[in-house]
């Protein structure tokens, strides 16, 4: 396969971005309660039926939801990057270094996403429930074939940039700390996104026809298996809303529940399918599987 990436380059890129943690989300931060949390185009408040303030509310809980659950998946990301490392010690140092420093960064996130949950929960004043635990969830996963997980992980990191460079770094509107947050995230994301793609091509190069079939077929299912996380995620969420504002109507509720669910798909799963990276891998591991995605995204836009 023609490789578009390097690992020498892309952990020359990684050495330049990095940041400390302490100087995105200090300990002692505060967050401005009287902004939105995620731009409008992921968080698809605007039409939900809600009054203004309550349409507030509801961003915020989709801003704790999002970053909680990107808290999530980067906990099966680390373990799987690190056992995809551990056979490459004696091999290429560009490689091992740039995979390390992938792990290294992906445990500073989880430590981020913690440290605003914690941030996140003084400030709003309520404790928003979050699918799990990430143990099972992870466990789940990591029981499929890896270069299914792989593609799993490229479409979380591909989504990331799409989700910062078309919604969030050009919205002023949205809470300034946590802009930043994404921000940095992002910049580390770049690079991860590249990483990941070497690490697919790299494992398809060992496998025959029928291997690569059943790793797509399993990536599959991975998105199956996070989609009715997602629904129930957003019984949650609904749920935390009434707790803020006062109970809904039962249909209201149903019809709130059902809007935000697919506003998440659109947000986790939807485009990841859609990034042009994304499906450029895909692409070259089979042309088939281009028209077996576009038969499925419809559902998660």
């Amino acid at each position: 396969m023609d490789r578009t990436f390097s690992y020498d380059d892309v952990l020359a890129s990684s050495q330049r971005a990095t940041w400390q943690l302490d100087d995105v989300l200090p300990p002692d931060a505060e967050l401005d309660f009287s902004r939105p949390f995620l731009p409008e185009a992921l968080a698809r408040t605007a039409h939900s039926g809600l009054a203004s303030g309550e349409c507030l509310v509801l961003n915020q809980i989709r801003g704790h939801e999002y970053l909680a659950l990107f808290g999530l998946v980067e906990e099966f990301i680390l373990p799987f990057v690190l056992d995809h490392a551990r056979p490459l010690l004696n091999g290429d140092d560009h490689r091992v270094r740039a995979l390390l420093q992938f792990a290294g960064e992906e445990a500073k996130h989880i430590h981020l996403f913690r440290r605003f949950a914690a941030t996140f929960r003084r400030g709003f004043g309520e404790h928003c429930p979050v699918i799990g635990p990430a143990e099972d969830i992870g466990r789940a996963v990591l029981a499929h074939r890896p270069l299914s997980v792989a593609l799993a992980i490229l479409h979380i990191e591909w989504m990331t940039q799409a989700h910062y460079l078309e919604s969030v770094r050009g919205d002023r509107e949205i809470e300034a700390r946590f802009r930043s947050l994404l921000r940095h995230h992002w910049m580390e994301e770049a690079q991860h996104a590249r990483i990941d793609t070497l690490m697919v091509e790299a494992l398809a190069e060992n496998l025959d026809a029928d291997e690569i079939e059943a790793g797509f077929s399993g990536y599959l299912d991975i998105v199956r298996f996070l989609d009715c996380g997602l629904a129930e995620q957003s019984k949650m969420n609904i749920a935390v809303l009434e707790g803020r504002v006062g109970a809904l109507p039962p249909a209201a509720r149903d019809d709130l529940t059902r809007q935000q669910y697919q506003a998440s798909r659109w947000t986790f799963l939807g485009s990841g399918m859609a990034h042009p990276r994304f499906r450029q891998t895909l692409a070259r591991l089979s042309p088939d599987f281009m028209d077996r995605l576009d038969e499925i995204a419809p559902a998660y836009c």
